[in-house]
């Protein structure tokens, strides 16, 4: 796993980089945890717009993957293929369950093909298995971690990502996200051993315009380059930026320094630490 520069042909590949996609096994996707995918656009039920610059972008195909495991607790499964998913940053894992049933899991960093992985608290601590929290030693790395008991995983499941649990105390596990924060997460949540696989996503350079109209960003306008119909920033003679001191939303939103957070939010007092 690493990242592949190309020779500099073009003023946009001297720069752009991608992944060589050596953990890959299989180019094929497993058919039956395929669907399909249906883009917004960024529009509503309605057809308005509710997120702006986004469209285009190219096809793809939504791969069914299991964030929950409990249902299959004490079955040992076989991991089939390590593959490539459109949809998230992270690498994707077919696996085979000692019952016939095939199912995509996240791949972890160092899982290879013919290993076998169990979820449920009978699994030791090993990569790939999955655990609840109260079973899983301080220190040791996880991912797909769950907030609620049984909702399946919901933090740390993107490229590189690693959560690592600091301390236990009463019901409660401190956990340290990959983002900095500490959060109070409890012991009956399950989460997966080790650290997820193609660590070097973030450094890789777009390069060019393309592509990033391929994964269906399109151009962000700045409101000073819009008419005043569209943008309060917009109109004046030349680069009239003298006229917005401060800078608000096409609205009329406080886009810099206003607090958006509320402040009785429930999980407040599950954050021991704000990340940095």
């Amino acid at each position: 796993m690493g990242v592949k520069q190309y020779r500099p042909t073009t003023a946009t590949r001297r720069w752009q980089t991608v992944s060589d996609f050596k953990e890959l096994t299989t180019d094929r996707p497993h058919k039956p945890l395929l669907k399909r995918l249906k883009r917004s656009g960024g529009r509503d039920g309605y057809g308005h717009v509710t997120s702006r610059f986004r469209g285009g972008g190219h096809k793809r195909l939504y791969r069914i993957i299991d964030f929950f495991r409990r249902d299959k607790a004490g079955v040992p499964a076989t991991v089939r293929t390590v593959e490539y998913d459109p949809n998230r940053s992270s690498r994707i894992s077919l696996v085979e369950y000692s019952d016939g049933e095939k199912r995509y899991l996240l791949w972890p960093e160092g899982l290879k093909v013919g290993e076998h992985i169990m979820a449920g608290p009978d699994a030791e601590v090993k990569v790939g298995n999955a655990l609840p929290l109260r079973l899983i030693p301080p220190g040791v790395m996880i991912h797909n971690l769950e907030l609620v008991i049984g909702r399946g995983g919901q933090l740390v499941r993107s490229a590189g990502g690693a959560a690592i649990i600091q301390a236990k105390e009463g019901t409660h596990a401190h956990v340290k996200l990959p983002s900095g924060e500490v959060r109070l997460v409890g012991m009956e949540c399950w989460a997966t051993i080790g650290q997820l696989g193609n660590i070097d996503h973030q450094s890789i350079v777009i390069g060019k315009a393309g592509r990033s109209r391929w994964m269906g960003r399109r151009p962000h306008v700045r409101g000073i380059a819009m008419n005043p119909v569209d943008h309060p920033h917009g109109g004046g003679e030349g680069k009239s930026g003298q006229g917005n001191p401060h800078p608000v939303s096409p609205w009329g939103w406080h886009t810099k320094g206003k607090k958006t957070r509320k402040d009785r939010k429930y999980s407040n007092r599950l954050i021991v630490k704000r990340r940095a």
